[in-house]
């Protein structure tokens, strides 16, 4: 038997993105977010509160980076949903971790995350349920240890997590259960 649990945002996994753009002093803001995703073969789209400085940082630069965080840097990658850069200017330095300036795009790629997207901002939109970036894809980079042999990135070795939005707790992913267009195709017949 199913409980009535009430309109709740209750997804699982969600992904852990970190969002890094520049201040407007050019100093380096990194936000963690889960609502957001891939919504087009080339685009993103993250669900911002408007009041973060992500939010202010995107509307200014119209570009960001979007990186997946690892179980490496959870610390770190947690201490940037804690943290505002409103309230605390050093933010990104206090973790330690360290940033360059993409070639593409107005923005900081975070050195220490495997996976980057570049991305500029293609729409802006204003609705009743809050504030949506749609960011175009126009670059991934990823560390060579995350690659395979045949230059793929290779989930088994990103040591990504997700977030769980029942509990607010993190959990590693990683293994490999099925092959997608295949494991059901059985039932095809």
């Amino acid at each position: 038997m199913k409980k009535e649990l009430g309109v709740k945002p209750y997804l699982f996994p969600m992904p852990v993105l970190m969002i890094a753009t520049y201040n407007e002093d050019d100093t380096v803001d990194v936000m963690n977010m889960a609502w957001g995703g891939i919504c087009a073969n080339n685009m993103v789209a993250l669900n911002i509160g408007e009041a973060h400085k992500t939010a202010d940082n995107i509307k200014k630069r119209g570009a960001f980076t979007l990186s997946i965080a690892d179980i490496p840097h959870l610390r770190e990658s947690d201490f940037f949903g804690i943290a505002s850069a409103h309230k605390m200017t050093d933010k990104f330095e206090r973790s330690g971790m360290h940033a360059i300036k993409s070639d593409k795009v107005d923005a900081p790629i975070v050195e220490e995350y495997p996976v980057t997207l570049e991305c500029k901002a293609a729409e802006l939109q204003q609705t009743a349920y809050g504030f949506r970036v749609l960011g175009e894809i126009v670059n991934v980079l990823a560390d060579e240890k995350v690659l395979n042999k045949d230059g793929n990135i290779e989930p088994s070795k990103l040591n990504a997590f997700v977030f769980d939005q029942f509990q607010n707790g993190y959990y590693a992913i990683g293994e490999k259960v099925g092959q997608a267009w295949d494991s059901g195709m059985e039932l095809t017949k």
